[in-house]
């Protein structure tokens, strides 16, 4: 599979951009400072990447070698930060059903694209024939910030309790990893995130959930 660069930079950053936001707007919600808004945020943005070099032996991470994505987070930190102390009632309580379409929208794109950006790194990393590891470093590069972003905020992961997180990632890592040899590879990349966005947003409007032990 041939990977077009110039899209995975593009997809990698509409990711950096969306997961920043997240973060940043979980430590809003919370009351955190500038420092914890900013903390949170680029986590958020960044961490799932950092796990994912970590176990693939890639260190230093690319987020300390190439620092790129972490400026763009921590812009986008900033922009939103001073949007919501300009605009206060955007985080007020008449305006929460806005706030988590908003973070919803956010988390959704952010998952979609890290999955994929995940399994083209795996890919150019040498490790493309192990398909197993390919698929679990695409869905560890989706969910690893938000895991690390929902521990530091002192939450349950959202990953484990709501709306077909982590499953919404694995069918968009195995669609694209079965894909990926067999259409185009761009087509294959889009298609695989847009499937776990589509499942995401289709999962939180339907309250799809997996079913817990005590039926609750």
């Amino acid at each position: 599979m041939k990977i077009d660069l110039s899209l995975f930079f593009f997809v990698e950053a509409i990711g950096t951009i969306a997961f920043a936001s997240s973060g940043a707007m979980v430590a809003i919600k919370k009351q955190l400072d500038l420092l914890g808004v900013v903390v949170l945020g680029v986590t958020t943005a960044v961490g799932g990447g950092m796990l994912r070099d970590i176990i693939i032996g890639n260190v230093p991470p690319a987020l300390f070698r190439d620092p790129v994505y972490v400026i763009l987070a921590f812009t986008t930190v900033l922009l939103l930060f001073s949007f919501v102390r300009v605009n206060r009632k955007f985080i007020n309580r008449s305006s929460i059903e806005t706030y988590e379409k908003v973070m919803n929208i956010f988390d959704a794109i952010g998952l979609g694209a890290f999955t994929v950006v995940g399994i083209d790194t795996a890919v150019l990393s040498g490790y493309g024939d192990y398909d197993f590891l390919v698929i679990f470093l695409g869905v560890i590069t989706g969910v690893g910030g938000g895991i690390l972003r929902d521990i530091m905020a002192g939450q349950t992961p959202y990953v484990l309790r709501k709306h077909i997180y982590a499953c919404a990632s694995i069918a968009g890592a195995l669609l694209y990893a079965g894909l990926m040899d067999i259409i185009n590879g761009n087509l294959a990349m889009l298609t695989g995130a847009c499937t776990v966005i589509l499942i995401r947003l289709l999962a939180t409007h339907f309250c799809w959930n997996l079913p817990t032990a005590t039926g609750h």
